[in-house]
């Protein structure tokens, strides 16, 4: 296998729908050109490529002084644990060196404890562990509905 990486934002839609399928994020997939014009939108896109196949992305958005937040990192699962996503996640880390602050956020069910394990290897930590907390709006609707 050998895997390459590239930095372009533009994939086709069915490129985009199969990785995204692949890893159950149905929720993106759902408003796919929505989906499409996000990435397209990103700062920082990284794809990982066996021949003319997408096999994972990873991308951020930056402004590229003090804070970079990871939006998405997937990878087919048939490329995981062969080092895919771990090399694009250290590709990420150097393009964002020198950034003060770099945010993930994932899942906190008990599937994902593995993922929290992955992403401290990367010297990640939880929020919990800086002493601070994190506060989200996932849909500004619902937060118009209670304002």
């Amino acid at each position: 296998m050998n895997i390459t990486f590239s930095n372009q934002k533009y994939f086709s839609s069915q490129q985009v729908n199969d990785l995204y399928t692949s890893v159950k994020w149905i929720v993106y997939t759902n408003d796919l050109p929505k989906l499409l014009r996000a990435i397209s939108k990103s700062d920082l896109v990284i794809s990982a490529w066996n021949g003319e196949e997408l096999v994972g992305l990873i991308r951020a958005l930056t402004d590229e002084e003090t804070i970079a937040y990871i939006q998405d990192i997937l990878v087919f699962p048939a490329y995981h644990k062969q080092g895919v996503g771990s090399q694009l996640i250290r590709r990420m880390l150097a393009e964002l060196k020198g950034i003060r602050q770099i945010v993930l956020m994932t899942d906190q069910g008990e599937a994902s404890l593995p993922l929290h394990d992955w992403y401290r290897s990367f010297g990640f930590k939880s929020l919990e562990d800086w002493g601070t907390i994190g506060f989200a709006i996932l849909d500004i609707g619902e937060a118009e509905a209670t304002m």
